[in-house]
Formats: structure tokens, sequence, C-alpha cells
């Protein structure tokens, strides 16, 4: 797959590696006036975390929200888990999951009670109900409070117990909407590993929403970058952080004098005067690696550091959606 920015826009070649867990062509969404969707495509393979991101009001909830049938597209088509959203919605429902970015646990019932619940609203045996709450329990590292209240449950515990209530009917197609947030670090790792063990072991696929960029770095096999209703890049991550210049080596050095050694050297850097270093714009790859410290040893210019600096996801989405402001 590849993906090219032209002109505030992205042409993808997709493929057909893998059957589509979600494929929609030219969905739109108006309220009144204002544009919400303006005519979006997208193809998600199964078994992948997807990630999309975009500023606040850039369509990313409404998005998830057709593809989820809980409300119509203006126009467009769309496909989840095999089944066309206007002519299949229910099918669509049976086969995926939504958890919201607030948790919706009932702080009155226990841990086991909220996937109980769940069980009999998927209309499942008793039996296989129990079992299913059970495995999940267990699943989740929740058993040994399995009988306690959700209201007495920290923020991560109760973002565990909301992700196992979405699986508990077994579908195909998770949709999360902010999943970590508020979590501590440790407990945002907990549920990026969660989300990795779905995928991986139960080829399970995930459309993911995140303000955390970093987050959709960490879990995203692709990730598409949603601005004023269009979407305006897609790709793997790297891919999209190669569409940003900005990288460059950064020498530091244990004097002024083998900073000016240095300077001279290479005449497109700048100069850190203060903390004593050095940016040298360029790839960060080995070759450019290589050839700057064999440049720096054949002048016996000695640095004491070096780190090597490339755009991240954070700089993607500050360049592109600024794109879009300036326009």
């Amino acid at each position: 797959m590849t993906s090219v920015l032209t002109s505030g826009t992205v042409s993808t070649d997709t493929g057909n590696a893998s059957p589509a867990a979600i494929s929609a062509v030219g969905l739109a969404k108006s309220y009144g006036d204002k544009v919400v969707l303006d005519g979006i495509d997208l193809r998600i393979p199964e078994g992948t975390v997807f990630a999309l991101l975009g500023p606040n009001g850039a369509g990313k909830t409404t998005t998830v929200q057709i593809l989820s049938t809980l409300i119509p597209a203006d126009a467009g088509a769309a496909q989840v888990a095999g089944y066309d959203l206007a002519t299949a919605p229910d099918g669509v429902r049976g086969a995926v999951g939504v958890t919201g970015q607030f948790a919706a646990v009932d702080n009155l019932l226990t841990a086991e009670e909220n996937l109980l619940l769940m069980a009999d609203l998927q209309h499942l045996p008793r039996r296989e109900g129990r079992r299913r709450a059970a495995q999940l329990l267990d699943r989740f590292d929740l058993t040994e409070v399995a009988r306690k209240p959700a209201v007495t449950f920290s923020g991560g515990m109760r973002r565990k117990l909301d992700l196992a209530m979405t699986l508990v009917g077994e579908p195909r197609v998770i949709f999360l909407d902010e999943p970590t947030t508020g979590l501590d670090p440790r407990s945002r790792r907990t549920m990026w590993e969660l989300i990795r063990d779905l995928v991986e072991r139960d080829r399970v696929t995930v459309f993911l929403t995140t303000q955390y960029l970093d987050e959709a770095d960490q879990l995203a096999d692709r990730i598409a970058l949603l601005d004023h209703g269009k979407l305006i890049a897609e790709g793997t991550a790297e891919e999209l952080k190669r569409l940003i210049p900005g990288g460059h080596l950064r020498l530091r050095f244990a004097d002024a004098s083998q900073l000016d050694a240095a300077a001279a050297l290479f005449t497109a850097s700048a100069r850190e005067d203060e903390a004593l270093a050095l940016r040298i714009p360029g790839e960060a790859s080995i070759a450019a690696l290589r050839t700057v410290l064999d440049t720096l040893d054949g002048a016996a210019v000695r640095a004491e550091s070096l780190t090597v600096h490339t755009p991240d996801l954070d700089d993607v989405f500050l360049t592109l959606t600024g794109r879009q402001e300036r326009a």
C-alpha cells in the first residue's frame, strides 16, 4: 500500500491483499448548511487497527455513528463485516461492538452482573452467558473483583470492564472512541496490550478514534487524518511522517571552538550557541549518520553526543490540519 499527498488530498493504492472489514465510498453527512462529512472513502482490512485522527469537529464521531448504524448517511455507500449499511443494518449491528469515550458501565451492578446483563441483551442462553462472562473476567484480570460493584473501580478497571462488555457478543469489528481518555500511563499501556491481543489472537478489526497521537502510533496499522469532513492523508505512521520535513541530527560539543569547527563543515546547519549544539537537517538514515560522523572524524572535530530527530505524528497533525486552516 502506498499513500501520496498531492495538493491537500491523498491517493491511496489499497490493493486486495485481504478482505475488507469496513469499506465506504463517498460517505457524506450534513446538518442544515453545515457539511460534516464531504464524501470520504475507506477500506479497512480484516484483523487490523485503523485510527481516524482529526481536530475537534472534523467529523470523526459522525463517521463512527454512520458506520455503526446510529445515524444514516446523506449519500454514499458502506459495508461493515460484509453487511450493507442501507440494506442490512441489523447484520451490521450484530457484527460490531461500540465502546464510547465514557464507560457504559452500570455503577450499581457488579462486574459480573454488567457482563451478564450484556449477555441477556445479546439473547445468549443463560449457561452460555455465564460461560462468556467468566471467560472475559479472567481475560481482563477482573475475576478477583467480579462480585464488587463497578462504582468502586478505578478508571482503568472501568475501561477494561467496558471493553469486556463490548466483547460479550463476540463482535468482528469494534469501534473504540477515545479508549484511554483519563487513564494513567500504566493503565493506558494495559489497554493497548488488550487491544493488540484482540487483533492478533481473535482477528478482530478495530476502528480507533483518539486524541493521543502516540496511541495511534503504537497501535494502528494504518492512520487516516480527517479535517473539515475530508480525508487529507492516509497511510502507515511511517509513511505519514515522511510527508513532513524537519528531520535532523543534533550534535552537542564540549566547547565553542568545537562548535565553530563543526558549523564550518556543515554550512546548512543551525547553531544553538547556549547549548553548544548544532542541528544538521536531513534524513535520519544510517548512510546520512555515517556521512556526518566521517566528516567530523576527517576534520578531527569531536562531538560529545548525537541525537536523531524525526517528525512525529504531532508534526503531521499540526502541519496538515494547519494547511486546511490556512486554506
